[in-house]
């Protein structure tokens, strides 16, 4: 599978999104994320999975853009260098 993801983004056009701690795992441990974007709503819920389900994997990121918008979500966008 890393071998196809690879490909495809050596393809031209849109971007590749990836949604879900397991599937964003699976692409970080092979070194396929160039970008993080991650939403953050303005809602505690006590409980939870965590945001990523791959502790053995670190990954150097960059912040590249914040956005709040109307509704208290805060968009974080951040680059990664381990792809």
């Amino acid at each position: 599978m890393p071998e196809q993801i690879a490909e495809l983004k050596a393809q031209p056009g849109g971007d590749i999104i990836v949604s879900g701690p397991n599937l964003a795992s699976t692409f970080m441990r092979h070194r396929l994320i160039d970008e993080l974007r991650i939403y953050v709503n303005p809602v505690v819920l006590g409980q939870g999975r965590p945001l990523f389900e791959a502790p053995d994997v670190r990954m150097n990121l960059r912040l590249e853009e914040t956005r709040s918008f109307g509704n208290g979500v805060v968009l974080l966008r951040y680059s990664s260098d381990s792809a």
